[in-house]
């Protein structure tokens, strides 16, 4: 049946930021379409409550607290999910984030420090994961977000970083193709702690309903839903693409109240 299409059973993954929001739904979907999954965030208690879910599912879950800013760390993820599960099918890099920022604020090293988390750490963990799922025929969904395809006033470090999460999706599809697929969903507005600032501010976030085609804020699960998708056989020819989950947002319509440089 084409449904059988979207289970993983037996699969292992790895989810980092897998403590709360985005993460969190992504390492339950997988659990209960059959994946172990190991769960890697800063805060150990956070991942423990997400463990629970995982195991509720009837999978297996491995905590691993870590910095992956730290040298070593993507890479002892990687390893440690490998000896724990004794493969590994599926990587999902979620961590990255940056705050946003006035234009002569925002100085070379914020650059820098948003290109290494958002990109860096990516990289070296599915760098690191690549020989497993060599031998698995693995995937990679990387989350990028519409603002590296959209443009709004603050978002200078954030947006370019978030771009080239899009492209290194792009070039690293081409590099690992055929044996394992790498893929990237762009985020919209989604109801996080990352959207504070905007669901916080009733009218920031009536602007940002009124801009977004659907009328609403998204949920942690619909990207966890498109996440599972791309780790599934049921995209199994789909490599190198970039996945828009943002309601069909053209123009964030987003006011900080940065300083104007007019």
């Amino acid at each position: 049946m084409i449904l059988d299409r979207f289970q993983i059973p037996g699969a292992a993954a790895v989810v980092t930021g897998a403590g709360r929001g985005i993460g969190a739904a992504t390492a339950i979907a997988l659990a209960q379409a059959g994946a172990d999954v190991a769960l890697c965030a800063r805060t150990e208690e956070q991942l423990r409550a997400v463990a629970d879910q995982v195991e509720k599912a009837g999978r297996r879950a491995l905590i691993v607290p870590a910095d992956l800013a730290e040298p070593g760390a993507a890479e002892a993820l990687a390893e440690r999910a490998a000896q724990a599960f004794g493969r590994l099918d599926v990587v999902v890099n979620n961590v990255g984030g940056a705050l946003p920022r006035a234009f002569l604020d925002t100085r070379g090293a914020h650059l820098q420090n948003a290109f290494q988390f958002n990109v860096g750490i990516m990289h070296e963990l599915t760098r690191a994961a690549v020989p497993h799922l060599l031998e698995t025929g693995g995937a990679v969904v990387n989350i990028s977000s519409a603002m590296g395809r959209l443009s709004a006033r603050g978002y200078l470090a954030y947006g370019t970083a978030k771009a080239a999460v899009a492209h290194y999706t792009r070039l690293a599809a081409q590099d690992l193709a055929p044996r394992v697929r790498v893929n990237a969903v762009a985020v919209g507005a989604v109801a996080t702690s990352a959207l504070d600032i905007v669901m916080k501010d009733e009218g920031l976030r009536t602007r940002m309903e009124q801009a977004t085609p659907l009328r609403r804020i998204g949920e942690p699960e619909d990207v966890a839903a498109a996440v599972l998708y791309l780790s599934s056989p049921a995209a199994r020819y789909v490599t190198g693409t970039v996945l828009q989950v943002d309601g069909g947002i053209e123009q964030p319509n987003l006011d900080l109240g940065l300083p104007d440089l007019r």
